[in-house]
């Protein structure tokens, strides 16, 4: 007989040690597919409104279509106490492998994959001196623990991926161990304050819903991302508004746009989920005053459009270095 989430929480009750850190303010970041996130929002909403009041944490998921570098996975992030974080999480994975589990048809609990997002900074804590803590970690909850080496092909990319491999429970013990490391580290909780290189995580202003959205070409970039109160405390949360959006137009050739749009759109949606920048294109025969070049106007914050303009020279030099070779 499995166990329920709440009797999971309620076995693994925490170490003295620990139990200072239970309140304390933390995050965590795993990837699904994109098929299991509309599961884990459920019908209007339903199932993740219902996981926040169950919980006390927030959670929330990058929009459509806004994924993890290298990817085709989705970004949930749950925010509040570790206490409140587990929970959310514990509630998140026992309907995803309850599910599967049913796909299935098995009498036996499989094991299964996880990935964390975890950053770079962060992952000396997990390995620990001579690998000793990871080994510790993995001994503990009987989980797979593996961690990925930092993928350079992303410009800005400071994130790595923590993959457990396990059943329900024990992933959910490395869990408990990885996020208590995690939240010892200062750096890592104020991580929550800070927009992610790849677009971020998006406040809906309802229930931490994904939805669509456009940046505006003047005023304010109006996104709201999560933010707990200057007092730290968890489940606290303020807007915050982004520095004033600008729109800058560049030049590329008509012969190089392709390489800025790549395959099936792939290189400017890549460029617009690592910036947060909006691009677009001019259309055919729509050129720069005087020049056969094609308008590409960036939209966004000052550090967003040099970050994109940085990312689309590269694309268009790495070309011309080849074709003069």
């Amino acid at each position: 007989m499995e166990s329920t989430p709440e009797e999971l929480t309620n076995n693994r009750s925490p170490e003295p040690s620990e139990s200072d850190s239970v309140e304390k303010p933390t995050h965590v970041r795993f990837l699904v597919s994109n098929a299991a996130a509309g599961s884990v929002i459920g019908k209007g909403g339903s199932t993740i409104t219902e996981f926040q009041a169950k919980s006390g944490a927030r959670i929330q998921l990058s929009r459509n279509q806004e994924f993890f570098p290298g990817t085709t996975d989705r970004i949930i992030m749950i925010s509040g106490s570790v206490k409140e974080v587990v929970t959310g999480l514990e509630l998140i994975l026992d309907k995803l492998h309850s599910e599967l589990h049913a796909e299935d048809g098995s009498d036996v609990e499989p094991r299964r994959r996880l990935r964390l997002v975890v950053p770079n900074s962060s992952c000396g804590g997990i390995i620990g001196k001579g690998g000793a803590t990871i080994k510790s970690f993995i001994e503990e909850s009987k989980a797979g623990i593996k961690i990925s080496p930092l993928d350079n092909t992303y410009y800005g990319l400071s994130d790595r991926l923590v993959t457990l491999s396990g059943t329900f429970e024990e992933q959910m013990r490395a869990i408990d161990l990885i996020l208590a490391k995690l939240t010892e580290d200062d750096h890592y909780s104020q991580n929550v304050h800070s927009p992610y290189s790849y677009a971020g995580l998006f406040n809906s202003g309802f229930h931490g819903l994904p939805y669509a959205y456009v940046l505006p070409s003047v005023a304010t970039a109006g996104y709201n991302s999560v933010n707990y109160a200057p007092n730290g405390s968890g489940g606290k949360y303020q807007n915050h508004k982004e520095e004033a959006s600008t729109t800058v137009t560049m030049g590329v050739s008509d012969e190089h746009i392709g390489l800025v749009l790549g395959r099936g759109g792939r290189n400017i949606m890549e460029i617009t989920q690592m910036t947060g920048a909006r691009i677009k294109i001019s259309d055919r025969g729509d050129f720069m005053s005087g020049t056969t070049d094609r308008k590409v106007s960036i939209t966004g914050s000052q550090r967003a459009i040099q970050q994109a303009e940085t990312m689309i020279k590269q694309k268009v030099d790495s070309a011309s270095e080849r074709a003069t070779e």
